[in-house]
């Protein structure tokens, strides 16, 4: 896989880059201050388990997240910048034990595949500050058909 692969997502129809790519495209977050934060001020800002999702993209324990049984209208947004990136009204039991949805909003996310367990998936990560989120499945509810599969750990919910 080339660097430009490793390190390019799709927003919406733009190849966003990562940090150190090879290449510049549009990108309506490429000025953010997220973008600018060092690793030591992400570990000063996160808890461990969020600092290990969102900045080295680890998975959450199944079952674990109190989001699970959150039932209230709001807005899931990520921890680490507070970009809002799903609504209540797209979550859904998918029994698999982390808090999942059936859409985003819109320019949210950025896309990635991911090769780590060997075959690919696809990863999805905050559009503003590049943290990792999850990873999206084709075996969601209608109208869809996706499952944004996320950490609890890397989210916030902000009630309506």
């Amino acid at each position: 896989m080339s660097k430009i692969d490793r390190r390019a997502f799709l927003l919406g129809t733009a190849i966003v880059a990562l940090p150190g790519a090879t290449f510049a495209a549009a990108d309506p977050y490429a000025n953010s201050p997220w973008r600018k934060l060092s690793d030591a001020d992400w570990r000063k800002r996160l808890d461990i388990a969020s600092y290990n999702v969102l900045r080295k993209e680890a998975t959450e324990m199944a079952g674990t997240s109190p989001l699970n049984k959150e039932k209230r209208r709001g807005t899931y947004v990520c921890l680490g910048c507070g970009l809002p990136l799903f609504k209540s009204d797209w979550k859904y039991d998918s029994g698999t034990g982390w808090p999942s949805f059936y859409t985003a909003i819109k320019g949210a996310l950025g896309k990635k595949t991911d090769y780590l367990i060997g075959v690919p998936r696809t990863e999805y990560h905050c559009a503003q500050c590049l943290g990792h989120q999850g990873h999206v499945f084709p075996d969601g509810p209608r109208p869809t058909g996706l499952r944004y599969c996320n950490n609890g750990d890397a989210l916030k919910f902000v009630p309506a």
